[in-house]
């Protein structure tokens, strides 16, 4: 028993650190990549690209005389340009007080002022660039629900039906279904069916009407399990539908939505149909911060599954790639909004610290959506980018932000700031950075 236990883990283990690893390399990479070609294109020489910390493991010299190198700590990576005093940055004034004029222009010290602005910058803007592409793909490639609304893959549920695939849907319980990209009408059209296990459908088949029954449309399916949420740790799976809630019998979603957010933090014994088999599971909502619509936030439990969705997979049609590419931009500015006012409310104490989640905390998400599919990894790794995209650039000495102030001090001034004072605040982002981490690292582990 000991030893099967035993390889469990270390199987779990194992591919969280797999899928942590692939998320954060692919993030820094590009992070990293965006400071070094536009520090080329605007005449800043690379010396060292280093994916990883630490020891070398494996290195090459480029054409240019970049040296390309893979490290033991996989946990980061650098661009080390000409002139550098180590990874971090800083002047190499022993280096640079040998080179020429002209080999000075190709330092970061030596270089203008907008070029050394837009080779910071890049790296930060490469990973909203990398977000922005992979939610636009992802939208490009799945495409949007076909309309009106028709029947694509049933899913196996605990009811029977007469639906079938390719099944176009007029009418439920004597409504008309409307335009399904018709947000209002489509929510006021949900809404106002009643909360009957049965319903009456109107469908369109091939060239026929037929008039056929399934179950409520909206039933207590499990679309969506969250990572390190109640729901995970309940051991709830994609798939699963809830029939009753304390043994209160559970129609709609909602249903069991009301039952969470009134539980007050109280176990809830769960009836739960999976693949032909009724299982009893417990599961306790944890208590999370939502933004309300005043813009502030506000307190209520969760158990982090999504649901509520058909009790069939809707067919999808291609969207054309300008709306993919504008969806991905929303999705990011919606990250990036989402990540500051977030960050805002933890710092004047409106909501918990445990909305912030430190490496074992993005380590285990990492796994969780890896789990759930390449899709959601795929939609993880956008959302993780475009959030370390907006924390490089915090106005904090060693961070690009932090650079970028320093920049701007320059450009008021006339001139650089002292050395002095340079090593000074470079201490103290290094301070900060660390502190932050020990406490979300702490963070993660009473959360």
């Amino acid at each position: 028993m000991y030893q099967v236990s035993a390889i469990t883990f270390s199987d779990g283990l194992i591919f969280t650190l797999i899928a942590f690893f692939i998320s954060l390399s692919i993030i820094v990479f590009i992070h990293e990549l965006g400071h070094y070609l536009v520090g080329r294109w605007t005449g800043i020489h690379a010396e060292v690209f280093s994916l990883g910390l630490g020891p070398v493991l494996v290195s090459r010299y480029d054409s240019r005389g970049t040296r390309w190198q893979l490290a033991l700590i996989p946990f980061g990576g650098f661009v080390k340009f000409l002139g550098d005093k180590n990874a971090a940055g800083g002047v190499n004034n022993g280096a640079i007080s040998e080179l020429t004029k002209s080999e000075r222009r190709s330092t970061m010290v030596g270089a203008p002022l907008w070029a050394r602005s837009m080779t910071v910058a890049a790296g930060p803007f490469f990973n909203f660039f990398l977000a922005i592409l992979l939610f636009a793909g992802v939208a490009f490639f799945q495409g949007q629900v076909r309309d009106p609304l028709t029947v694509g893959t049933l899913y196996s549920i605990p009811f029977s039906h007469g639906l079938k695939t390719g099944d176009i849907l007029l009418e439920v319980n004597g409504k008309d279904v409307p335009s399904i990209h018709d947000n209002l009408a489509f929510s006021t059209f949900m809404n106002t069916l009643n909360k009957e296990k049965e319903f009456s459908f109107l469908v369109k088949r091939g060239n026929r009407v037929v008039k056929t029954t399934g179950p409520n449309l909206s039933m207590a399916r499990v679309v969506q399990v969250m990572p390190r949420s109640a729901s995970s740790e309940a051991r709830l799976t994609e798939g699963d539908v809830i029939l009753a809630v304390n043994d209160n019998p559970v129609v709609l979603f909602d249903d069991l939505k009301f039952a969470v957010e009134n539980s007050e933090g109280a176990t809830l014994n769960l009836s739960v149909w999976r693949r032909g088999e009724q299982l009893s599971l417990l599961l306790t909502p944890k208590r999370v911060d939502e933004k309300d619509e005043g813009g502030g936030f506000k307190t209520v439990w969760r158990i982090g599954l999504v649901g509520g969705e058909f009790f069939f997979k809707p067919q999808f049609v291609k969207i054309d790639f300008w709306s993919a590419v504008t969806f991905g931009v929303i999705q990011t500015w919606r990250i990036m909004e989402g990540s500051l006012q977030g960050l805002y409310h933890v710092v004047i104490g409106s909501i918990s610290t445990c909305n912030l989640s430190g490496p074992i905390g993005i380590a285990e998400t990492s796994a969780d959506m890896a789990r759930q599919g390449g899709q959601t990894f795929i939609w993880f790794i956008a959302l993780l980018s475009a959030a370390v995209g907006v924390m490089n650039l915090f106005p904090i000495p060693i961070l690009d932000g932090g650079h970028l102030l320093l920049f701007a001090y320059e450009a008021i001034v006339g001139q650089p700031p002292a050395a002095g004072f340079l090593n000074v605040v470079m201490v103290a982002g290094f301070a900060i950075l660390v502190s932050f981490m020990a406490f979300a690292l702490i963070n993660d582990h009473f959360c």
